[in-house]
């Protein structure tokens, strides 16, 4: 007979009796319901069916790290379903510290990538030569092309004694994020989707991205979306970065032996998305290996994302100003030679013009501040107000760094969607470069000294001295404003490269790509993408000089150069070059064979 408890009784016997009677178990109406005889007649009954054991483990091994992502959104419903597995973690304490950002604006996005990039760079310039190629090699680029990014905070304001499990522990509240994030990883696995976690960020600066308060942490960036890619192993391991080692090597019994696994592998030496992903495409159709041209396949699936047409034609621009730094002996030319320089370009004569005639490009000279009249033939773009020697003075007022910015950018934009090539002149301008690079990048004058063109040992010393006291001038009276790029641009910037800052974003714009040349253009171009990030999706870094800051820009920038040919010239000799190199591989990318593409049945 059942009771009302259930069906399950108890015997029990009457101390001084015979009597046995049997009452009901009773069972709980919520919760576990199951008896201790039930769990020791059928200790495994808590397992699910075999085919959904099967179906978790398989999606436990298929899941992958995805970098190449489609642009079609993923429904909110779906993203909810994945955000409620992450919310199902285990929490130590049950304090459930994750708070997970949504990052859908393109804008923010483009930020995060330049951040990425940035922290790629830097990080690969510590590692030994080899390690450092393939880290460059590796895709990063779904910070951009992921429809949404989810940035995973841990909230960590609760003192860590007033949490259940944290007092010894201090770190179980990141360990438990991490939890949410494998939840989510797995959930979106299953649903088709792909995830990528991007920890290539200095954890301060997308703090400030994202506006996260004090005693919140980031555990980095999740690109969420579709994948353009459904890669059968681990990315990194198919990419020659490591293996997947044995079990057995990584399970250990009872205590840590004496003669334990070694430590794990040191990389560190001893000290528009749909366009994107219609250019992959296409590139997975032809007939040679995805990549074969290396940092130059990457630049011409920008130029072909952009919608350029290869046969399109080129725009070479050349902007030259002349500069007080000068007077503090920090060039071996004199002044004349950038008035003379762009004079020559003009008439189509000088280095640029005619590297730029044998590639068919078109000239545009600018004459953004050469003492006296303006040059013949060229392009009147100058500050109005006084200028200062960086020394004594900010280069240029606010004002004219508004109205060079705001006429340069117009003028940008007329080019169209095309390719330019940025060159420069200015004597002295090597040293107006530096400094700027140093203001922008919190460096000091030693890490950013360089040689310039024919300059000796006298030289070097005098530009590092006149360097060394423009950041000091700068920063005691800018301060913190010198992080604004209008406020460095103005404290040691120069015209031409706020001409060229300009160009960048107006070229931008319309979609062109824009090729970079030494250490000058550089700098603008790192004005510039910090004034819009998403200029960098623009830049083609054409060479690498011989001038130590730029390494240190193009680092910032995540850029790899198509050149390092040591160069000292600037004119626009290197981003000719390099676009010359560019329009060849892509006018042979649209010309070579294609291979069939057959959907496996």
């Amino acid at each position: 007979m059942n009771g009302p408890w259930g069906d399950a009784r108890v015997d029990d016997v009457a101390p001084g009796t015979t009597d046995r009677r049997r009452w009901p178990r009773p069972v709980p109406l919520v919760g576990d319901r199951t008896s201790s005889a039930e769990r020791a007649a059928d200790p495994r009954g808590w397992a699910f069916e075999p085919g959904e054991r099967r179906a978790f483990y398989a999606v436990l091994e298929a899941r992958r790290d995805i970098r190449r992502f489609r642009h079609d959104s993923v429904p909110a419903e779906i993203v909810e379903r994945l955000l409620g597995a992450a919310h199902a973690a285990p929490s130590v304490g049950h304090s459930q510290p994750w708070r997970f950002i949504l990052v859908s604006d393109a804008a923010t996005r483009d930020q995060a990538a330049v951040l990425a990039d940035r922290e790629r760079h830097r990080q690969a310039a510590a590692m030994d030569e080899g390690a450092s190629a393939q880290m460059l090699d590796l895709q990063l680029e779904g910070v951009r092309e992921a429809p949404l990014g989810v940035v995973v905070c841990c909230d960590r304001r609760a003192p860590a004694q007033g949490v259940l499990g944290r007092a010894t522990y201090v770190d179980a509240d990141l360990w438990s994020c991490a939890c949410a994030i494998e939840n989510l990883w797995l959930a979106a696995r299953a649903e088709g989707l792909g995830v990528g976690w991007v920890t290539l960020f200095r954890p301060d600066d997308l703090a400030r991205l994202l506006d996260i308060p004090e005693g919140v942490e980031t555990l980095g960036w999740l690109c969420l979306g579709w994948p353009d890619e459904r890669p059968p192993d681990p990315g990194l391991a198919r990419a020659g970065w490591s293996a997947r080692q044995p079990l057995d090597q990584v399970v250990l019994h009872e205590r840590w032996p004496s003669s334990g696994p070694p430590p794990p592998v040191s990389r560190v030496r001893s000290p528009g998305p749909a366009a994107i992903v219609g250019t992959r495409d296409h590139t997975d159709r032809l007939l040679t290996p995805p990549g074969s041209l290396g940092v130059l396949d990457r630049s011409v699936d920008r130029l072909e994302a952009l919608g350029i047409d290869s046969e399109a034609s080129t725009r070479f621009v050349l902007v030259g100003a002349n500069h007080p730094v000068t007077r503090y002996g920090v060039s071996t030319y004199p002044d004349g030679v950038t008035r003379d320089v762009l004079d020559a370009t003009v008439a189509g004569r000088s280095l640029g013009a005619t590297l730029a005639a044998a590639i068919g490009a078109e000239v545009l000279a600018i004459d953004a501040g050469i003492n006296g009249l303006t040059v013949p033939g060229a392009h009147r773009l100058r500050p109005e107000d006084g200028r200062g020697d960086l020394v004594t003075a900010d280069a240029l007022s606010a004002s004219d760094v508004a109205h060079l910015l705001a006429a340069a950018r117009t003028l940008g934009a007329g080019f169209g969607p095309r390719v330019v090539a940025l060159g420069e002149v200015g004597i002295g301008n090597t040293t107006v470069a530096a400094a700027l690079a140093a203001g922008q990048l919190g460096l000091d004058a030693a890490e950013v000294l360089g040689l310039g063109a024919g300059g000796d040992a006298g030289t070097l010393d005098r530009k590092r001295t006149t360097i060394a006291a423009a950041l000091l001038r700068s920063r005691t009276a800018h301060g913190r404003d010198l992080a604004d790029p209008l406020v460095c641009l103005a404290a040691l910037g120069g015209p031409e490269i706020v001409v060229l800052a300009g160009l960048v974003l107006g070229a931008a714009e319309v979609g062109a790509v824009i090729v970079l040349d030494g250490l000058v253009t550089s700098v603008a171009a790192l004005s510039a993408v910090a004034i819009e990030p998403a200029a960098a999706a623009h830049l083609v870094a054409g060479q690498q000089s011989r001038e130590r800051a730029h390494e240190r820009v193009l680092a910032h920038l995540g850029m790899e150069p198509l050149l390092a040919l040591r160069f000292r010239a600037g004119e626009g000799a290197g981003s000719l070059l390099a676009t010359q190199m560019l329009l060849t591989a892509a006018r042979t990318r649209a010309t070579m064979a294609t291979v069939d593409v057959q959907t496996p049945t």
